[in-house]
């Protein structure tokens, strides 16, 4: 090398040079820029970390995922010991849902600095889309620990306690949000579903009324204003639903869904069941293209259930289970009064009402029934209905250690009692059921939180329901007498004392008053019933499919 070319080589930029140019160019949201520099440095240094790192995070923030792994791979082969660059390759996993090569990426992260607060946070989320929820709360909480005032930690830390149904904490965490950022419109928005399940319906419809102010084209928050209380002639709610209408194009695919919606229950309740159902079928139409339902699955899950259940089946298990008399199951399609039994119920001071517990599905999931149940249930060990009966009580036990009884109301419930009966033999099962006109109809008109995907529509909704009465008429032949106690909706309404002393008598209790006055109990409620049962009973629900039976027809038929 001559001279001159000693000193060109000399005033040529290093890699570090190279990297510290992308990195300020990436800090300007300049990616074009940065991209040449971060490739310059690895051209020079090919295991520089810093620009593997950047180069990784700038192409997954440009949707090249496939590279943006291989170079974050890198990255981490190069500096195992980098919190950072664990994080950033937790952040691209998560977004292509692998969730659990993420929460390993994350919990790295934080294992190397247990101060950082952002992945912390991310593995919070991690543990989420997992289903882990009280991991991420303790994670949401370790990352407040490190950054008090992060505001997403606390919106997030609010939603997950909400899910699990801490109402006291999930208050807290918004209120805690709300004091940093009062104009967030999503925390309003959480404070005032909790306020509303809690039954302060006055604070529910405050929080929502501001949420909608800030947030005017977000309808999620107008139905959530829609369902406080029933509209009436000239009522404020309307006119800002019908001038986001026009907007409608705007709208993500979601939020089309909630507003039609929103304007369903608003023209309802004004008698204007022309435009009510129309936005209502618009509203069940949109929604049913965003999710998965595979009918011919879900049958044929019924139908292997009644095959493994069969008489012999019950007779041979017979006794095997747990003996705990605490757990009380109240089953049915869901709108068919399931929450109305379960408030009887919760009024009488012996009684805690859990709400919707996923118990039973986390111990079919966690191989409990058997790997795949309901197949294989005949070789199933006897002490398998004890186990999975035992776990069940001690963790329905913890939510109330002083109660006599404990109510799980997943209406779901309906597809496991064979299951249920032989793991806990001493449990009551109360079985709820409505006009399935009303029933279906009330469904169809609900956006539903998750789960009840056969729901949107008319025809999908008619085939589950009989689905669903075939099943339970399996369950009717192959239990014995006394395992269940079905209540009809209309009889309940009609002759509510009687009917309430019945269910209370079944579950082995002495009569309260106070059951009669179910309305004036102070509980959670997380259903969608949440008003209704803070009213006595009420009959204007029974027929409530007649003003749009001409509109029915695929449900009826399917009935």
């Amino acid at each position: 090398m001559n001279g001159r070319q000693q000193r060109n080589a000399m005033n040529e930029p290093s890699a570090r040079q190279h990297f510290e140019a992308a990195n300020l160019l990436h800090r300007q949201n300049k990616l074009a820029d940065a991209e040449p520099h971060y490739r310059a440095a690895l051209g020079l240094d090919s295991s520089h970390p810093g620009a593997l790192h950047g180069l990784g995070a700038l192409c997954a923030s440009l949707g090249r995922i496939g590279e943006a792994m291989e170079l974050l791979r890198r990255a981490s082969a190069a500096a195992p010991l980098d919190a950072t660059i664990h994080n950033q390759f937790g952040l691209t996993l998560l977004r292509l849902g692998h969730h659990e090569e993420a929460e390993v990426e994350f919990e790295r992260a934080v294992q190397l600095k247990p101060d950082f607060a952002d992945a912390a946070y991310n593995l919070g989320q991690a543990n989420l889309a997992l289903g882990r929820h009280d991991e991420a709360v303790y994670r949401f909480g370790q990352a407040l620990a490190a950054r008090p005032q992060y505001p997403a930690a606390l919106m997030a830390l609010g939603d997950t306690q909400a899910i699990l149904g801490r109402h006291g904490e999930a208050q807290s965490a918004y209120e805690k949000l709300l004091q940093i950022e009062p104009d967030n419109a999503a925390a309003r928005m959480g404070y005032g579903t909790i306020m509303k399940q809690l039954g302060r319906f006055a604070e529910a419809r405050g929080a929502f009324e501001r949420a909608v102010a800030l947030s005017p084209k977000t309808a999620a928050y107008h139905r959530a204003l829609a369902e406080t209380e029933a509209f009436h002639d000239g009522d404020p709610r309307l006119r800002p639903l019908e001038n986001l209408q026009r907007e409608e194009a705007l709208l993500p695919e979601g939020q089309k869904v909630e507003l039609h919606f929103a304007l369903a229950k608003a023209y309802d309740d004004l008698k204007r069941t022309d435009l009510a159902f129309e936005h209502l079928q618009e509203g069940n139409r949109l929604y049913r293209r965003l999710i998965p339902y595979d009918e011919a699955k879900v049958f044929g899950f019924f139908r292997e259930v009644a095959e493994a259940f069969t008489p012999a089946v019950i007779e041979a298990n017979r006794g095997a289970g747990h003996p705990s008399e605490a757990p009380v199951f109240v089953v049915g399609m869901p709108r068919s009064g399931t929450t109305l039994v379960e408030q009887i119920l919760a009024s009488h001071p012996d009684v805690f009402g859990a709400g919707e517990l996923l118990y039973v599905q986390d111990l079919i999931e966690g191989g409990y029934a058997g790997a795949e149940y309901p197949a294989g249930l005949a070789a199933l060990a006897k002490n398998a209905f004890r186990q999975f009966g035992g776990y069940y009580a001690a963790r329905t036990g913890a939510l109330a250690p002083q109660a006599k009884r404990i109510v799980d109301k997943l209406p779901a419930n309906f597809r496991h009692l064979g299951l249920i009966h032989l793991a806990l033999p001493n449990a009551r099962i109360v079985h709820v059921r409505r006009d399935p006109a009303d029933t279906c109809f009330s469904c169809y008109s609900k956006l539903f939180a998750s789960g009840l995907n056969y729901t949107y529509d008319l025809g999908e909704l008619g085939r589950y329901y009989k689905a669903y009465e075939a099943l339970m008429a399996h369950w009717r032949a192959v239990l014995p007498p006394g395992a269940m106690l079905e209540v009809q909706y209309e009889t309940l309404i009609e002759n509510f004392e009687i009917e309430a002393r019945r269910i209370v008598e079944f579950c082995g209790l002495e009569w309260d008053e106070r059951c009669l006055r179910f309305y004036e109990t102070k509980r959670a409620v997380r259903t969608l019933s949440e008003f209704q049962v803070r009213r006595p009973p009420f009959k204007s629900s029974i027929g409530r499919w007649r003003p749009y039976e001409k509109w029915l027809r695929p449900l009826l038929d399917a009935l």
